[in-house]
């Protein structure tokens, strides 16, 4: 019967440790995905930026009175506007990929602490039944 309840115990351990390791893998998967997903936000917002420049330095340089007004294009007002509305735009997209990248990495290190114990554990259990074995074996003889 104690065979058999630490047989269970150890089956339980090792199932653990592979839910784990099964889950580290996915949370892996997302941070990739969570971490790709920031750079193609920020590639697009690039993008949008670089389109607001273009627009405003070809709208300065066809306009005399423009030029006379302002040193460059990055000083009329509504540049500056239309930058603000991007950023704005973008920010709240940034703040939800950088939140659920930090949520993945608490739950990473969360799983990864565990699976440590977990296989600490099974290693203690591992070298005990050693031990024990090699013991009464040892005993078996020498009597």
């Amino acid at each position: 019967m104690a065979i058999a309840n630490l047989h269970e115990t150890l089956l339980s351990y090792k199932l653990r440790r592979n839910e784990l390791n099964l889950e580290i893998t996915q949370l892996q998967n997302q941070k990739t995905l969570a971490t790709y997903s920031q750079a193609d936000a920020q590639s697009l917002k690039n993008a949008q930026t670089r389109e607001v420049k273009d627009y405003f330095k070809v709208l300065y340089e066809g306009d005399e009175e423009l030029q006379e007004e302002y040193r460059d294009y990055t000083e009329i007002p509504d540049f500056e506007d239309e930058i603000d509305k991007l950023t704005a735009q973008f920010q709240d997209q940034f703040n939800e990929l950088t939140a659920w990248e930090t949520a993945i990495d608490s739950q990473l290190t969360t799983d990864s602490a565990e699976l440590t114990e977990v296989n600490a554990y099974l290693e203690s259990m591992k070298s005990m039944l050693s031990t024990n074995i090699q013991e009464d074996f040892n005993y078996g003889l020498n009597s």
